[in-house]
């Protein structure tokens, strides 16, 4: 079957960064400004608990917001309107400010342009554990905030994490289209390359690579950004195509 839609992991692909440094200096950061609500290391611990339960979750019916909500409010036994404004306030106005941690690239956009182009339909598959607007933060940070991606996964609208095949089944439901249609482009050896036991092509970006030894999957293709951008212009390798 032939491929006609891209899927695109964010940190570490289209962004390129430190993905666990970035983690350590948001979480210091956000730790700060709730301090006057909750004590940061109670506060630190509620959040990576909210995450963990976010990424067994198995239950469709569930958003990863609603997922994360529950048992972070629990454990820190606040009401949503006593720590949400913060919140909120800290993903409008200081976290965009997290953009010299990232290393963005003007190749960024020309892959995607150039995936456009050729007439692929396009998505940004970023494990949606973060809300909305930090992921379109980092998107704007990395120059592609304005293309038109189909579907963009946040963790208000996404029920399954990374590395859930679940997750990329999702997707595929949202698209209207088979996994033997996309092609997952991701640095994640594990979260991302996962996507080929469905049938997807997979394509590993080198630079920021992620890999945790196990579980191994196959990987169709791989380099740096440079190099997808011209196997696109030259449809070679995983990008052979188009009748």
């Amino acid at each position: 079957m032939v491929a006609n839609v891209i899927l695109f992991d964010l940190d570490g692909t289209l962004l390129p960064m430190d993905t666990d440094s970035f983690v350590k200096h948001y979480l210091k950061e956000l730790a700060q400004k709730v301090a006057p609500i909750v004590d940061p290391e109670q506060f630190v611990k509620a959040l990576w608990a909210g995450t963990e339960a976010m990424v067994k979750s198995d239950d469709p019916s569930k958003t990863n917001e609603a997922v994360f909500e529950e048992r972070f409010l629990n454990l820190l036994q606040l009401k949503r309107e006593e720590i949400w404004p913060t919140l909120d306030h800290f993903y409008k106005e200081v976290f965009p400010q997290f953009s010299r941690l990232a290393e963005p690239t003007p190749l960024a956009k020309e892959v995607v342009n150039e995936a456009l182009n050729q007439g692929y339909r396009v998505a940004i598959a970023t494990n949606p554990l973060f809300p909305r607007e930090a992921i379109e933060h980092r998107m704007t940070w990395a120059g592609i905030k304005d293309l038109p991606f189909e579907v963009v996964t946040v963790y208000e609208e996404s029920s399954f994490t990374k590395p859930h095949p679940a997750y990329y089944e999702e997707i595929c439901n949202r698209l209207d289209v088979k996994p033997e249609e996309c092609i997952m482009v991701g640095n994640d050896k594990q979260e991302d390359m996962v996507a080929g036991s469905l049938g997807m092509k997979t394509y590993l970006v080198e630079g920021w690579v992620i890999d945790r030894g196990e579980p191994s999957y196959v990987i169709d293709d791989q380099g740096t950004l440079n190099q997808l951008l011209e196997k696109l212009k030259q449809k070679e390798g995983t990008f052979a195509r188009r009748v």
